[in-house]
């Protein structure tokens, strides 16, 4: 066995940054940028009023009480046709562009207005109220890097910019596939011995929250050519990932393995140092990345948290790659470990002391998925962790974070 640093370094070792594609803003959202966006416009691209009121010069309102001459109207998308001369003024609204010769704008609350003439009862000084033209940004400015992962305020402003679309790293086709003569689709209804497929959708939720896409190719069953058939079926559907999940461990009936060598996998390592998981598999056919996970639904899930969500992440070119763990307050005593590193689901709630609290499942079965669906955070031991009394500090992963 190797040790889960040792099994995700080597997931990762080859895993570059999939090939640009350009998106659609509205699809962008949490899409990584394959090169650095520039500006195409200046913003705002003229100086322009920044409340509603009266465009003047500012040496006509030097002092209280000055009265000018309304000679048009400006709002937003609606310049003035002219210049403004001395003791001009134009009504402008919110966002419209400074008329020629005008260098201030006088909000309304400060002004009394007759049929053709503006009364401006306080003092104004140049260049108030008014947004310089590029007070935002300028022409040609990066705005937005080469590996930024794109957010809600990243879109406004890209529109802003004038980009419709977006350089961003392909998603990353991940094709999911489960092998068992056991195992029936949710809805039907179990013979003897069988049991409703579950994990697919757990992995499909996994990677598509990370930004992939997903091919379900379903159920195998354990024949090794329905095997066969069905990782060549994922290579033509061009999956940058294949994962599988069930028959990676050593029964007769665990022939992924088996079919993976047979079409010339590249096997980097399987079985790792790992509860719940340690049946994990990794290779390559070419340029898809494999990943065997076992059948049981905990340790496919976590697995997935584990190996799948950094891979995934890094083919979308993101750098966080791995989820981030915090300290909390073990609710439990926490026996000896042993030389495998240990996953306990455990519920997270958050102290008086505003310290969160991992209390863990007293049963920590693979098998079981409704402490999974309950948990809030799994406790990380490490190998030969020594015994660990309640009250004590204890590292954790969110699941929810």
């Amino acid at each position: 066995m190797i040790s889960v640093q040792a099994a995700l370094d080597a997931v990762l070792a080859t895993a570059a940054p999939l090939p640009a594609t350009q998106c659609d803003l509205d699809a962008a959202c949490g899409r990584v940028l394959a090169r650095d966006l520039l500006a195409r416009r200046t913003q705002p691209p003229a100086d322009v009023s920044a409340m509603d009121g009266y465009a003047v010069r500012a040496a006509d309102v030097a002092v209280a009480g000055a009265r000018l001459t309304l000679v048009g109207e400006v709002a937003a998308g609606k310049p003035f046709d002219g210049a403004i001369g001395n003791g001009e003024t134009v009504r402008i609204f919110t966002g419209g562009v400074l008329p020629q010769g005008a260098d201030t704008v006088v909000i309304q609350e400060l002004t009394t207005r007759s049929a053709a003439s503006v009364i401006v009862e306080k003092a104004t000084a140049k260049a108030r109220n008014v947004r310089p033209a590029g007070l935002d940004f300028h022409v040609g400015a990066p705005l937005l890097c080469q590996g930024q992962r794109l957010s809600a305020r990243d879109l406004a402003l890209a529109a802003a910019m004038n980009h419709a679309q977006v350089p961003v790293h392909r998603a990353p086709r991940v094709a999911i596939l489960a092998t068992g003569d056991e195992l029936i689709m949710p809805g039907a209804e179990p013979g003897p011995g069988q049991i409703v497929y579950s994990n697919g959708y757990a992995l499909a939720a996994l990677a598509r929250a990370q930004g992939a896409q997903v091919v379900d190719l379903g159920i195998v069953a354990d024949r090794l050519d329905a095997t066969i058939a069905a990782i060549r079926a994922a290579r033509a559907a061009c999956a940058d990932i294949l994962v599988t999940t069930g028959g990676a461990s050593v029964g007769d009936y665990d022939l992924v393995q088996q079919a993976f060598l047979a079409e010339k996998m590249a096997l980097s390592f399987w079985k790792v140092a790992l509860r719940p998981g340690r049946p994990l598999m990794h290779g390559r056919l070419g340029e898809m990345q494999v990943l065997g996970l076992p059948g049981n639904p905990v340790s496919s899930y976590v697995c997935a948290l584990l190996f799948l969500v950094p891979l995934v992440r890094a083919l979308c070119g993101r750098s966080d790659l791995v989820l981030p763990t915090e300290m909390a307050i073990a609710d439990a005593d926490l026996a000896a470990n042993d030389e495998r590193a240990d996953y306990m689901r455990a519920t997270l709630t958050l102290g008086e002391d505003a310290i969160p609290r991992a209390a863990p499942f007293a049963v920590q079965d693979s098998s079981m998925l409704a402490p999974l669906a309950k948990a809030g955070c799994l406790i990380v031991r490490a190998p030969h962790a020594p015994a660990l009394a309640a009250g004590a500090r204890c590292e954790v992963i969110r699941l929810d974070p």
